[in-house]
């Protein structure tokens, strides 16, 4: 006969989400360079930032982005640190594709809790990277991107209420990027930057690597590391 107690109907499983961060991940003056780049971006060439891709929803996203930000210093220095994102995250990048756009956060900005996968509108990302810039010092308080830890009650397959779930707040450092995988929850906390400047916003190139679109195959330079 088992004496031993029955786990409560009550018990949560919390799983901590795996995040890869890199400090002083391009240097001065590479990062400073591309600062100056994003700065220098027009306001007519930043857009409202949509949710899936199509839709503007300032109830639950506010910023600005731009889909044509270049950034091949960048997506040099990924590749040179991907093969150990992808042993860190269980993930495979071989041959993928990047696709990357600036966004910017000013006074108010915010993204509500979301993931970077939806079989529907991005069912190709396998890895999600954001990498900040801005003046120092930091001329805004906020902007955290907040991960929030999985909360699995123990006796059902349902993921859990968002009351029951914990998360860690990363502070968007310049010159600082995180990696970690699309169906992550996170969000991007909201910002305030009392002078409203543009110069003095939060500034982030926001990516994924994606498996090969074969619509498209050909049309995006590969990050990943070529499969021999």
């Amino acid at each position: 006969m088992d004496d031993r107690p029955a786990v409560s109907t009550d018990a949560v499983w919390r799983l901590p989400v795996t995040v890869c961060r890199i400090t002083q991940f391009l240097g001065e003056p590479t990062a400073g360079a591309l600062l100056e780049r994003a700065i220098a971006c027009a306001d007519d060439t930043l857009k409202p930032s949509m949710i899936r891709d199509r839709e503007v929803d300032p109830d639950y996203r506010r910023s600005r982005s731009r889909g044509d930000f270049a950034a091949p210093e960048l997506m040099a220095a990924i590749g040179e640190v991907l093969e150990a994102v992808e042993h860190t995250l269980g993930v495979s990048c071989h041959n993928t594709e990047p696709d990357c756009s600036l966004n910017v956060h000013n006074d108010g900005d915010f993204y509500r809790s979301h993931q970077d996968s939806d079989m529907r509108f991005a069912p190709r990302r396998l890895l999600t990277f954001v990498y900040y810039l801005h003046r120092t010092p930091r001329p805004f308080d906020g902007g955290e991107l907040r991960m929030f830890d999985a909360a699995l009650p123990l006796h059902t397959g349902t993921a859990g209420r968002w009351q029951e779930r914990t998360w860690r707040d990363w502070e968007p450092e310049h010159d600082s990027i995180v990696f970690f995988l699309p169906t992550a929850w996170h969000e991007v906390r909201p910002v305030s930057c009392p002078s409203k400047r543009h110069a003095d916003s939060r500034f982030a190139i926001n990516g994924w690597l994606c498996s090969p679109d074969p619509a498209n195959r050909g049309s995006l330079s590969s990050v990943g590391r070529t499969a021999p």
